[in-house]
């Protein structure tokens, strides 16, 4: 990855050392805010961190604060309230959708069950606000508060969308921009926050972020179709399994025959590929090539990001932000 007039490289690894011992505190802050009264919630809390996971909303939250001085205790709390909200997010959205894996092992509305679950990510949800309050910063709750209430309206529009055909890509934008882009906006201006860079600051940050994330997410549901199980960590082609209709698709069907409509409609109705095998779907999608043109409207997203994040003066933190931006694209899971 080449970054023009400075000729410099930069690697995952590389990204990572910036913010190592940073992330170090916030596994640790994350795992003692993850205890409860509760065994129930402990236990679900220690299983779904040791899970693992890419920690990109809490390094965008580090490399962001860092960018203006060196890290405080405020910044890596933030940091573990992005990555404690966003693990909670992903607990309500697998018992929304059902799932039955999530990084390669059983998701736990499979083994906990659905009730346990749904409250566990409730819990979750409450003491990352709880030890966002610890930081007596109204800033910091507003983006909070507002954040939150948009990843709840864009949960309600997928489902009023569930195994509908007809789903535009202005209706889908819209739903990423609240699911997905909403979080990584936040996660970049609370970096700029917890380090009193300005309002200025935190909303270009702010917009570079929101950029990476509608990435971040085409590229997810580009995955959804190109992966492999074991690669991705669940099974592929689940989003139109599981009822959603995504660009790829979206771009398909705009040029489809009617029977190849009817085969995705199929799948729609029936929530599984028994009658219309996953291959027959992946063969309408390289036909329209639909999948091309998901990964140039990603590209888009990421070179305006990296146009956002060029206009900052230059340091490690600042290179690996534009670094970032390929990593998201370029990424296999």
């Amino acid at each position: 990855m080449a970054f023009g007039k400075i000729g410099q490289t930069l690697t995952a690894i590389e990204i990572f050392d910036l913010v190592r011992t940073d992330l170090d505190q916030v596994e640790r802050e994350i795992g003692l805010e993850s205890i409860a009264s509760v065994d129930a919630i402990t236990y679900i809390g220690q299983y779904l961190q040791s899970g693992g996971g890419k920690r990109l909303r809490p390094i965008l939250v580090l490399l962001c604060g860092k960018m203006f001085g060196p890290a405080t205790p405020g910044l890596t709390r933030i940091a573990a309230v992005m990555e404690m909200i966003h693990t909670a997010t992903l607990v309500h959205d697998d018992v929304i959708d059902m799932a039955k894996t999530r990084r390669g092992r059983p998701s736990i509305n499979v083994v906990w069950g659905n009730h346990t679950s749904v409250l566990a990510g409730d819990w979750l949800y409450m003491q990352a606000f709880h030890v966002a309050l610890r930081e007596r910063n109204f800033a910091i709750l507003d983006v909070l508060i507002n954040l939150t209430q948009m990843m709840v309206e864009g949960e309600l529009l997928q489902l009023e969308r569930i195994g509908k055909i007809g789903v535009t890509e202005a209706d889908y934008m819209e739903l990423i921009d609240r699911k997905t882009a909403s979080l990584f906006s936040a996660c970049a201006r609370l970096g700029a926050v917890c380090a009193n860079a300005g309002e200025e600051m935190e909303a270009r940050l702010g917009d570079y972020a929101w950029n990476l994330g509608i990435a971040f997410q085409l590229v997810d549901d580009i995955l959804d179709f190109t992966s492999r199980e074991k690669i991705l960590g669940k099974p592929v082609g689940n989003d139109l399994r599981e009822g959603k209709i995504t660009l790829p698709l979206i771009y398909a069907l705009e040029t489809a025959e009617p029977e190849e409509r009817r085969l995705v409609e199929t799948v729609l109705t029936d929530g599984n590929y028994d009658q219309v095998p996953f291959a027959k779907i992946l063969h309408i999608l390289n036909r329209h090539h639909s999948i091309e043109r998901a990964q140039e409207r990603a590209l888009s997203f990421t070179s305006k990001a990296r146009e956002i994040i060029g206009g900052f003066p230059e340091s490690a933190y600042q290179r690996a932000l534009t670094a970032v931006t390929d990593l998201v694209t370029e990424r296999d899971h």
